[in-house]
């Protein structure tokens, strides 16, 4: 992390008296020196009284019937939130409103922008924004600029809330902060509002909220959608961010227990964050540490730890609501998270005094903060020229650093056009939709040394004409490396969720890096390549090759649409008659980045739109998970209408199975779906009729091994395995049509998958290598299990097959190389004929597999709570565990002692009942731990 001249943690220290902590609170004195004598002086025209507001902005409770966080155990709702908004705005000269977006169910999202009666007004709103956008860009902005910005101009701050439906209370306490700006006329808010353009959005999730889920309609979690922004929920916050980029940043959320979390974070830190930030956000919770005794702000029955820091909340994953804030626009961004078994009202009225206690810290220390935010981008176009990474480091005082960052100089990134370069093109814009600059190279250019994606080295490399640059010497230089890295070299073992998010892993593109000096010949990128290269002839035709996720997205669209179009297996190309070809299909080549090359007439096989059921049978879950993903992919962005399909319509042939060509599984905890012998039976019938079983990790593969359809099998994990969301190398065999248009090498995402044998009676798609090329990055112990097992198994029954991946292809929607496997499988051409026969009997192999016992302890679904400790320290954690649950696992390998605990719900630690207060538990009692997986 960049450094600072401020320490990066503090040791907690005893609650301050009751007179400095209210001041400290409300933002009256210097917060932890560094407030000047400007920002702490009388503003003009405010008053001493706390209580003093302006009458003609209505208070929550005249607007809407009751007081937020005041003896009431009810939240407000999204309309509530909507019209609420809608009122202050109408009377106070202080707020704007807008709606940056809308849910998937088409409700808006409303934000506020607050600030005194000058800044918000239109003219001197786009002035602040720009100032501040300026900031970011050392090589168009003076350091005599920048400090006159810093003296004249406010900061901007961020309170967002809800991004998790079902934790509610931080819109409301949004609320309540909202009016203390909008109507408040002492000092206290006078020098918020002079300091600070704050932007404040209760909610991110509306119909989470509605549904008291975690998850919005498609079953996403949004606080990982960030980096992929998949979600559109996601993506106009991304816009708004961009718009108003913000200093500090907070997100509120709810956990369980009574307690409060906010930072300082528990290691790991991704090392790309800088150290200004770090510090501020230690700061910023030293303030909340000062007020958060003031007025009862703990619970009654919570008497002496009702918050804590250094504890399960990270800043290392690019998909949260504090790292990408940080890490992306150079934020303090921080999660905040209350205890839901709290009442309603402690718990917004904690949530409000985090957020009063963040503002006051910010206007306080505003010119500090603005001045040191020039510095993030100048110290990062420093190191992008010299090609320097951050080193890693820990802010948890009893953290030592793991895995330090290799000593490895990077100046550029190259994504290569000789495949998928549709996907290429599409992560250009991802970049460029974070202000990354990236340059289309106009002549080939020689690249001395070179680090190709996968782990090898190469010379004298060849960057060929049409491919991006993306060089490191810009002011996004920490966010480029934070997702284009190879590795994200993780400090300190510690995961609360993946290792590993290289994009261009995840896209399974052709890409290299270098530390030389290059500068080739390049064109800035204005806006997607993509469309007809020239005009075809009216009896010739347009190709474009299949070969990524854009492309079968353009591909499903055409077909929706009626355009008939033939796919040549041999070269992977889809060819449509130019008769079929207008603006609208050359505007939707366009925007997907696909490239339509004018050819002869159209030859090859036919591509129709499958039948696709989706399964929501036994231990699926139907609110989250691979079920939402299949919905959001296939059913939104591919437009297929996927049809419900239950256990009891398998077991019973009913026409909403049989009628179907494709069956999809999505992951889930069942062995079998519930599925009867009978049903068992119906099932393989319907393969050997030509259809397509397709079946996703635990539940889908595991689903068609007890009805016969493969015969892998699945190996039992050692207690010492960990694949915590991690990129490995696979051959692929391009026999099947699963894999056309992919490489001979390509990369697939694994996140404590099932462990498959190879099939003995089908096509092993993508296998593990065997061999010195089998390569990992993130985070992996013990993955030499992994060569020579599959990862994609193609296995033919009669005129249909069954495609079992043991990992999870639709996850999250951002494993480009997963979806096209996925649509490859969709539109896998068909060999049924009249004559397919039933082919009731079971192949002896896949007999066999049936009959071997699935692995009990693969965490039902997701990877089991797992903690490393010293061997000899494995009887007192076991104590320890004993104490939470008596399911535990122990183990002992080499010099190390392991705890397994299942997790069949596959629960976050925050949802967790107990995970969290274990870690805790044997942190107080000084258990060294060597990696938790939580």
């Amino acid at each position: 992390m960049a450094r600072s001249s401020r320490p990066f943690w503090t040791v907690p220290t005893k609650r301050l008296a009751s007179a400095t902590t209210v001041a400290l609170l409300l933002g009256l004195t210097p917060l932890l020196s560094g407030t000047s004598a400007a920002n702490a002086a009388r503003p003009p025209g405010c008053v001493d009284d706390p209580n003093a507001r302006l009458a003609s902005v209505p208070t929550p409770e005249n607007a809407l019937g009751f007081p937020l966080g005041v003896g009431q155990e009810r939240v407000v709702t999204n309309d509530e939130i909507r019209s609420y908004l809608s009122a202050v705005d109408t009377a106070s000269d202080r707020v704007v409103t807008g709606v940056l977006t809308t849910s998937v169910l088409g409700q808006p999202l409303p934000y506020a922008v607050v600030s005194n009666e000058r800044h918000v007004r239109p003219a001197a709103l786009r002035a602040i924004a720009d100032d501040v956008r300026a900031l970011r860009d050392p090589r168009r902005t003076s350091a005599r600029t920048a400090a006159r910005t810093a003296r004249d101009s406010p900061a901007i701050v961020w309170v967002t809330a809800n991004v998790h439906g079902g934790e509610k209370s931080g819109a409301d306490a949004a609320l309540k902060t909202l009016y203390e700006l909008a109507a408040g006329l002492s000092c206290d808010v006078a020098r918020r509002n002079d300091n600070l353009v704050t932007i404040i959005v209760p909610t991110q999730n509306p119909d989470g909220r509605d549904a008291t889920r975690r998850q919005n309609e498609y079953g996403f979690d949004l606080n990982r959608d960030w980096f992929a922004r998949t979600q559109q929920e996601t993506d106009g916050k991304l816009e708004l961010l961009r718009r108003y980029p913000p200093q500090v940043f907070v997100d509120a959320h709810e956990m369980g227990g009574r307690q409060y979390f906010f930072p300082p974070n528990a290691d790991p830190i991704h090392h790309e964050i800088a150290g200004e930030a770090v510090d501020w956000i230690n700061r910023i919770g030293e303030a909340n540490k000062a007020g958060f005794g003031f007025n009862g702000a703990c619970d009654d029955t919570v008497t002496t730890e009702c918050y804590f820091n250094y504890d399960t909340y990270d800043m290392f994953f690019m998909g949260y609501g504090d790292t990408v804030p940080t890490t992306g626009f150079g934020a303090a961004g921080m999660t905040y998270e209350k205890g839901s078994a709290s009442a309603v009202a402690d718990r917004v009225q904690q949530q409000y005094h985090t957020q009063w206690a963040t503002l006051g810290w910010a206007a306080a220390n505003k010119r500090e903060v603005l001045d040191g935010y020039f510095d993030i981008w100048t110290d990062a176009l420093a190191q992008g020229r010299a090609g320097t990474l951050e080193p890693n480091e820990v802010v948890q005082p009893t953290n030592e650093v793991q895995f330090p960052v290799p000593d490895l100089t990077i100046r550029s990134y190259f994504l290569l056009p000789d495949r998928q370069l549709a996907d290429v093109r599409q992560l250009v814009e991802r970049l460029r939709r974070m202000d990354v600059e990236v340059y289309e190279v106009r002549r080939p250019t020689r690249v001395p040394t070179a680090r190709v994606f996968g782990g090898r080295a190469a010379t004298n490399v060849t960057v060929p004409k049409g491919a991006y640059w993306i060089p490191m010497d810009q002011p996004q230089k920490h966010w480029i490396q934070a997702v284009l890295g190879e590795d994200p070299y993780v400090p300190f073992p510690y995961f609360y969720d993946v290792s590993s998010w290289s994009n261009p892993l995840l896209m399974g593109i052709s890409a290299i890096y270098t530390g030389d000096d290059v500068r080739p010949s390049a064109d800035l990128v204005r806006k997607i390549s993509g469309g007809r290269t020239g005009p075809a002839w009216p009896w010739g035709s347009y190709t474009y090759p299949l070969d990524s996720a854009a492309a079968a997205e353009f591909t499903f669209t055409l077909l929706d649409r009626g355009v008939p179009l033939v796919r040549d297996l041999t070269t992977s190309r889809v060819a449509l008659p130019a008769t079929g070809f207008n603006r609208t299909v050359d505007a939707l080549a366009g925007r997907l980045g696909v490239t339509l090359t004018p050819g002869g007439r159209p030859t090859g096989t036919r591509l129709t739109v499958p039948d696709v059921g989706l399964f929501s049978g036994t231990g699926i879950s139907t609110t989250s998970g691979s079920h939402g993903e299949a919905r959001y992919v296939l059913g939104k962005r591919w437009g297929l209408d996927l049809k419900p399909v239950t256990t009891a319509d398998i077991n019973d042939n009913t026409e909403a199975f049989t009628g179907r060509t494709v069956l999809l599984v999505p992951d889930g905890s069942s062995a079998t779906g519930g599925l009867t012998a009978t049903g068992q039976a119906n099932l393989r019938d319907w393969v050997a009729r030509g259809n397509t079983y397709l079946g996703l990790r635990n539940e889908g593969t595991r689903l068609a091994r007890a009805a016969g359809l493969t015969s892998t099998t699945e190996k039992t994990k050692p207690d010492d395995y960990l694949v915590i969301g991690s990129h490995l190398r696979v051959d692929v065999d391009t026999a099947s049509p699963v894999a056309s248009g992919r490489p001979a090498e390509d990369f697939e995402f694994n996140n404590s998958d099932p462990i498959l044998t190879p099939s003995s009676t089908g096509t092993n798609v993508l296998s593990y290598p065997t061999d010195d090329t089998f390569w990992a990055n993130g985070y992996t112990v013990g993955a030499d299990i992994l060569k020579g097992t599959a990862a994609v198994v193609d296995e033919p029954t009669g005129a249909g097959r069954a495609v079992l991946f043991a990992f999870n292809p639709l996850f999250r929607a951002y494993n480009e190389s997963g979806l096209h496997l996925v649509a490859n499988t969709l539109l896998y051409p068909s060999t049924a004929t009249p004559q397919a026969r039933r082919t009731p009997a079971v192949d002896a192999a896949r007999a066999r597999a049936a009959a071997t016992p699935t692995p009990a302890d693969l965490g039902g679904g997701w990877r089991p709570i797992t903690i490393e400790v010293a061997a000899g320290d494995l009887p007192r954690t076991r104590a320890i565990v004993e104490r939470f649950t008596t399911d535990a696992r122990t183990a002992t390998k080499n010099t190390s002692g392991y705890v397994v605990i299942p997790n069949p719900r596959g629960l976050q630690a925050d949802e967790h009942p107990f995970a969290r207060d274990l870690v805790r538990a044997l942190t107080a009692a000084k258990v060294p731990l060597r990696s938790v997986v939580a």
